[in-house]
């Protein structure tokens, strides 16, 4: 077999070989130099698990289009360019077009549905309107929305009677409400004193001051008092006071503002207020001196009281809500044995004890729930964090500002979704510890409408009961943003629209007297209004 001949490279091909070969090597060396210092193509990472690989992507909504004429090809049409017919084509497109637009930019006269002309966003339900509450909002002064009229159309005899005699009070003539300065600023509480021969009003402000006044003077006894006492004055100084001021007592008890106060149902010379400051104090009208009653141990801790209420059973036994969700009880005989439950994570704007049975507690709080405790049945260690039973809640669309109990188990709350709602509990005193009530039961029987957008100048609207009414008819007092004050039974019944000369801002802070048909209420500017 003959032996392979060698071909001998040329000068020229050894060369080639030798530069492909440094090339190779070059670029090797460049590849491992990128590599080393991170420039270099590295692994793909490895894709991420999604949070919720479940979740569905949210449906697009399709817009809808409009029928407009649509360009059509006229080489598709088999249609010659430049012929006659091409051209009365692209004529016919044209006119169409602009009719379109035409008809779009076209007014429409005729009602409209929102639902029919909504554009984007949730679909629109007229029953879910937020638009109404929005509206609904602004105060319109002075303009009434019950009054004579609707007594006349009462057809039932006890309702129109009852009717009759609310609607008859009388704005207090003693003095012109404007120059009833019961506080030097925003009335926050307010309320009779429980004595039943002349009106004692009590009013707390935004700074901690304690008004009263008594509404038996007029203007003409506070004049010959004060003639009396001046006789002896020239007549220049009789002059300055031809047209004297109310008498009104004040006194500064706390330092930041007074939100609630109440008279003790065992000795009416007690007068219990809660405040701002985080202090409850007992303000002794016979002795003429205020004493604390609880404050937290800690005096930089800043825990605002919203509310105190006394058990009507138990003369030792107080209880206080706070801003932060928590619902205290103390014995004013050892004000150190102090019990804190957490009943909410957001704040407490009111509380109230059942008057018949005082173990069930009723809160509105600004997670738009208004909840029924039972205290009797208390879980947790003892020495630790306890909580009552939850009997029940109700859901509103809005915060709760406030929850009020009548004698007869019924609440009344009022909330920023412009309502005022009255749940019915029946048989309370027969209730089981703990008692476990159905979503059916907390329903409210009776929902009125009622503006309560108070805004930032006027104090909150709240329902509050007259605590004994002397025909056993319940009704509860609201203020108006219109500048009235209106009556309402504990069927959702209105009864009455209070107002008069000489009130120039809303009466939101409206209290009944205990057991007479008066009615006071006041202002942001620390004016006072009564009805009798």
């Amino acid at each position: 077999m003959a032996k392979k001949e060698t071909v001998e490279l040329s000068e020229y091909e050894r060369q080639r070989l030798e530069n492909i070969a440094q090339r190779d090597k070059l670029l090797k060396q460049l590849a491992l130099d990128a590599s080393s210092a991170g420039l270099g193509p590295g692994q793909k990472p490895k894709p991420t698990k999604a949070a919720n690989p479940h979740r569905k992507k949210p449906a697009v909504k399709k817009v809808k289009e409009e029928n407009v004429p649509r360009r059509t090809s006229s080489r598709i049409a088999g249609l010659e360019a430049d012929s006659e017919v091409a051209k009365r084509k692209a004529e016919e497109e044209y006119v169409a077009v602009q009719e379109a637009a035409r008809v779009k930019r076209q007014r429409i006269s005729g009602p409209l549905d929102l639902s029919e002309v909504q554009v984007a966003g949730k679909g629109w339900d007229k029953n879910e309107n937020f638009l109404v509450d929005v509206v609904s909002r602004g105060a319109n002064p002075y303009e009434r929305t019950f009054g004579e009229e609707e007594v006349k159309e009462t057809t039932d005899k006890e309702l129109r009677a009852l009717r009759e005699k609310m609607s008859g009070l009388e704005l207090y003539d003693g003095f012109v409400p404007n120059r009833i300065k019961i506080t030097p600023e925003r009335i926050y509480s307010l309320g009779f004193h429980p004595v039943v021969e002349k009106p004692l009003v009590f009013a707390g402000d935004k700074l901690g001051n304690l008004g009263l006044f008594d509404a038996s003077q007029s203007s003409s006894s506070v004049k010959h008092k004060k003639s009396i006492k001046h006789e002896d004055q020239d007549e220049e100084a009789d002059e300055v006071e031809d047209d004297p001021d109310p008498n009104i007592t004040s006194f500064h008890l706390h330092t930041r503002t007074i939100s609630s106060f109440q008279f003790s149902p065992h000795n009416p010379s007690h007068l219990y207020t809660s405040s701002y400051d985080s202090s409850l104090r007992l303000l002794d009208l016979t002795k003429s001196s205020s004493t604390e009653i609880y404050a937290p141990e800690d005096t930089s801790l800043d825990e605002p009281l919203s509310g105190v209420e006394m058990d009507p059973h138990s003369p030792h036994l107080l209880y206080f809500s706070r801003l932060d969700g928590h619902v205290g009880r103390t014995d004013t005989r050892a004000p150190n044995t102090v019990e804190i439950f957490e009943l909410s994570e957001k704040k407490i704007g009111g509380f109230s004890l059942n008057p018949s049975v005082p173990h069930f507690i009723a809160t509105a709080s600004l997670d738009r729930t208004m909840r029924i405790w039972d205290l009797r049945k208390l879980s947790g260690k003892k020495g630790g964090p306890q909580l009552p039973a939850l009997c029940g809640e109700h859901e509103s669309r809005l915060s709760v500002s406030h929850a009020a109990f009548n004698s007869a188990g019924q609440v009344a709350t009022a909330s920023y979704d412009d309502t005022v709602k009255i749940h019915s509990f029946e048989g309370m005193s027969g209730w089981k510890a703990g008692r476990d009530l159905t979503e059916k039961e907390m329903k409210p029987s009776a929902i009125i409408r009622h503006n309560n957008q108070t805004g930032r100048w006027v104090t909150i609207l709240r329902a509050q009961w007259q605590l004994h009414p002397p025909d056993n008819v319940h009704r509860f007092c609201i203020g108006n943003m219109n500048r009235f004050v209106d009556i309402y039974t504990s069927k959702g019944e209105q009864l009455a629209q209070l107002g008069g000369e000489g009130i120039t801002a809303v009466p939101a802070v409206a209290q009944f007297h205990p057991t007479n048909d008066w009615v006071a209420a006041g202002t942001a500017s620390g004016k006072l209004c009564l009805w009798m």
